[in-house]
Parts: C-alpha cells; structure tokens; sequence
C-alpha cells in the first residue's frame, strides 16, 4: 500500500459567522497541493450521549465463572473508573448460551446489604492464580469459536453480583445481555429463564438495562437455530412487557437488536425487528469491525479507505431506522478493530489506535449516540486491559478522549487532493467542561503518513493557549506500530501503581507556535481560548 505523505499547514481565520477556515498546503512534495478545510464554530451539529465512548465486557468471561473475580482486581477496577461516565455493556457469542441455575435463597426485596467498594479487592495470591488460568482458558475459548461449538454455560448469583459491583464501583451503567436462544416449540422466546434472573436483580435493588441476544443473524450457524426479525421483535416486545412488571425495571433501558453489520439478509433481519419491535427499545443496537481478524494486514490499518467504509456502514443503518422509527437513537452496540476476536499483534498495538480515534470522531459526526468498545478486558486481541492487567495504547487513547472531549460536535469540512488522500484526518468537538471553560474547542488529529505535518493557526485564535497532546509509539518509524506500549509527549505512559493512574499533562504552546503533527501519530489539541459560540 502507497503512503500519500503530507506536510500540513494550517491558517485559521475567522469568518464573520465565527467560523473558522483553515487552509492545507503541501510544502515539500514536488506536487503542490492546496485545500481549504472550513470549521465553523457557531453552531453544534450534532450532541452525544455524555455515556458516548462506552466499553463491553465479553460473556466469555463467564465461561466459568471463577474469571469474574479479576473484575475485583484492583487495578481492574481504577483504570475501569477512570473511564466513566459509561455505559458496561455484559454481552457476546456465550450469552446465548448462557443460562441462570440461582443458588440462594432470594433475599427479601429491598434489602441489598453489598460491602463497600473498598471491601471488595481481590488478593494478590488469588489475582495471579486467575491470570494463570485465564490464559490456559483463553485456548480452549479459541477452539470453540473457531470449530463453531459452543457449550452451555450456568451461571449463579456469583457473576451477576460482581458484575453489579463492578460497574457501580467504577461509576459505569451496566447493560447485561440476555439468551435469546432459548426457545420454545413454536420458535418464540422462552422468558422463563430471564424471569428469574430479573426477579433476582430486582431482589438487589440492582439498578441495570437489558439487551436480549447477540448477533442474531449469526444464529443459524452457530446453534442451528433461525430466528427472522419479525419474530425477534415480538420476543423483544414480550421483554418489555415483563419489565414492565417491574416496579423497578418498567423505566430501565432496553436495547437491541445487536445485528452485524449490513450484509444480505442481515438487513432483512433489522428491517423485521424494526416492523415488530422498535417501540419496544430504547436504542437500535448494530455491530460493526473494520477487517476479519484472520487475514488482514497493518496497512489495513492504516488505509483511509478502510477507515471510510463506517460511513457506508452507518448510512445503511440510519437510514433503516429513520424509515421505521424517526428519531430512535442508533447506537454502535459493539465495535473494534477487527472480527473473530481481533487480529493477532495488531488489534492491541499502537496501530489499532488509528482505528479506534477515526471510528470515534465519525461515529459522532455521523450521528450514533454511543460507541460500545469490544472489550474492556477479556477473550481476544481486542482488548483495552491485556491480560497482565496492564493498560494497552488504545486504554490511553480512550482515557484521553473521555478527559479532553465534550459531547458536543462541530462542522468540519474539507476539499481537493490533500483531503481525499485522506491520511491526515481531523475532528472538532468542543472540549470537556469539566476541564476546560466555556468556549474551548478540541482537535483530535491523526497522521496516518510516515512524513510529519505541521499545523500552523493564525495569530487570532493562536495568541491564546494551545494545549497539545501527542501520542506516539514508543518505537519510532513503522516497527513502533506493533508496539503495546505508547508516550504521551515524549513520556511513556503507565501506572503510577495499582491505584494511581499518571497525570495526563499537555504540553502548552506559546503564541504563533507551529503545532506538529508527527508521523504515524494520534493528537488532541485544545484551543482553550478559541471562544467558540456553540461552546458556550
């Protein structure tokens, strides 16, 4: 794959509508290239969920249910908090295989005497054991996916508890996932199983929304079962009408369906459920991978091509809901890098960033309300926790994102030559208010090219305080994008210890300063003093 690399100058002036126009040029390559990308300050287009980057955590990790202790892992927990507000959504392939055997007595509704967050850390000795293990279970989880054989997993009290306190702990709103692949004689949902897991939860006071399977169109392959999505809509509304039931479920949230991505008769299947279950949720849940994990490369991910075919993807999904449920909320359900778990060596390095920041600063422009990250920590490659417990480069990333950007979104729009090579990408939110003071905006900037660019903004908006973030592998050149290790300004990021995150420190630029933008580098700029109207 050719790599268009460019070197970026960026000339901000201010429109009479308070816009911002900002001028690229190609300053050393024999063939000048000049384009006009306009930002417009006035007005928000779009505001997303505060809960908008969220996280997943696979049902395999159930599998048995010894593994849900590592969520008591104190280093679990802090980088877990670290990214809240979110959403934790409990949920994949297993949970549709996963099946409620309670132990207890139920206790009398109302009382729910949980230890406190402190209370709850796993020991040292047993944290070790269950990392040991996990990887010896990570292999015989592979096996199944792979021959397509999944058993049937119980499971007790035990993970619903701790799943409960996790999320609470870590200030995050829990999803769980029902098995929508126990069914009845005439192929209709049997809720049976999921009554008693809610008359269970509601025992606990255990304030939680649902889903109700996984991929439903995937179905037939992996269990032999085709459920249409008409059908899937009535088990949908049938849910519904059991939460309602609820004193304290008939407000909570439900989401669905959790399709993949538009593919044959993957539409059909959300165009059913549409017809019979739209009023039923909350949120229209879709899935989405760039690339099979299998057989993909490291210059997929750094294609822009690759990278633009979310749009498509999105459009398909929009589209479909708006016909049938104008003004449903569209949610990426679950989503990463690649599918079948991740692509081995590069779905946890540096280069899955790339990724990962485009999918969040398109998702947003496009209009999904929340992004749902396959996995916060678990089976695959994907994840964002490896398997020490240690925070990969797309944790940082994320930990940036949630730190520096707002909700809410802003016009950028830009043209000719340098913008179609599309490797150097740009997105404009206003920043975080819980950082920042009214008015400043954030630039997240990507530089898919092995040359440098070099962002120059013109003296009105750059006389104030610029704050740069940079990341880049701890490598230099190509060899660094397979790194798992990532700097934040020249310093290498990691933890202080188990329960100390470091400190994310901007690197402030003095007027009229020349931002650059290295090669193969991920950055958020914040114009603190840009005075933004659609910010304030």
């Amino acid at each position: 794959m050719k790599c268009v690399s460019v070197s970026v100058l960026l000339c901000v002036l201010w429109s009479q509508t308070h816009g911002v126009h900002i001028r690229l040029q190609n300053q050393n390559s024999s063939e000048r290239l000049d384009a006009a990308v306009t930002a417009d300050l006035s007005a928000v287009i779009r505001r997303v969920d505060r809960r908008f980057l969220s996280v997943t955590i696979d049902a395999s990790l159930a599998s048995e249910e010894k593994f849900m202790y590592l969520l008591s892992a104190p280093k679990v927990r802090t980088l877990a908090r670290a990214l809240s507000p979110a959403f934790l959504r409990f949920g994949g392939t297993r949970q549709d295989f996963m099946v409620f055997v309670p132990r207890r007595p139920r206790p009398v509704s109302g009382v729910a005497a949980e230890p406190s967050c402190g209370e709850l850390d796993l020991p040292s000795w047993l944290e070790e054991k269950l990392k040991a293990d996990w990887t010896q279970q990570k292999l015989i989880l592979l096996r199944e996916d792979l021959q397509r054989k999944y058993r049937r997993v119980k499971f007790t009290e035990s993970t619903v508890d701790l799943l409960h306190s996790f999320s609470s702990c870590s200030g995050m709103d829990l999803i769980f996932g029902l098995n929508a692949l126990l069914r009845t004689a005439d192929n209709t949902w049997n809720s049976s199983n999921a009554l008693s897991l809610l008359q269970y939860c509601e025992s606990k006071q255990y304030r939680m929304s649902w889903e109700l399977g996984n991929e439903p169109n995937s179905y037939e392959k992996k269990a032999g079962i085709r459920v249409d999505g008409y059908q899937l809509g009535q088990d949908f509304t049938r849910l519904r009408e059991m939460m309602s039931e609820s004193k304290l479920y008939r407000d909570a949230g439900l989401f669905g369906p959790d399709v993949g991505q538009p593919r044959d008769h993957r539409v059909d299947i959300l165009e059913g459920f549409l017809q019979s279950g739209a009023q039923a949720v909350d949120a229209c849940t879709w899935h989405h991978y760039y690339v099979n994990g299998r057989d993909t490369s490291l210059e997929d991910f750094l294609d822009p091509e690759v990278l633009d075919t979310l749009a498509l993807k999105t459009g398909e999904v929009l589209e479909k809901v708006k016909l049938a449920s104008p003004g449903k909320p569209v949610w990426l359900g679950e989503t990463s890098s690649a599918y079948g778990g991740g692509a081995v060596g590069l779905s946890d390095t540096f280069v899955a960033g790339f990724m990962w920041l485009d999918k969040l600063g398109l998702a947003a422009r496009l209009g999904l309300d929340v992004v749902m990250r396959q996995v916060f920590i678990g089976s695959g490659s994907y994840h964002l926790v490896d398997d020490n417990l240690d925070p990969l480069p797309d944790y940082w990333l994320s930990l940036l994102y949630k730190t520096l950007v707002g909700p809410e979104v802003l016009k950028v729009e830009a043209s000719s030559s340098v913008a179609r090579s599309k490797r150097v990408r740009l997105y404009l939110h206003c920043a975080n208010r819980n950082r920042y003071r009214s008015g400043a905006v954030t630039l997240m900037s990507m530089n898919l090219s092995k040359k440098p660019a070099r962002i120059s903004i013109h003296a009105l908006v750059s006389s104030g305080t610029v704050e740069a973030f940079v990341l880049e592998s701890e490598q230099p050149g190509e060899d660094g994008l397979y790194s798992r290790s990532v700097r934040l300004n020249g310093v290498v990021l990691k933890m202080v210890d188990d329960k100390t995150l470091p400190d994310l420190k901007g690197l402030r630029l003095p007027p009229s300063e020349h931002l650059q933008l290295p090669a193969y580098s991920l950055a958020f700029f914040v114009l603190t003093d840009a005075r933004a109207a659609g910010c304030v």
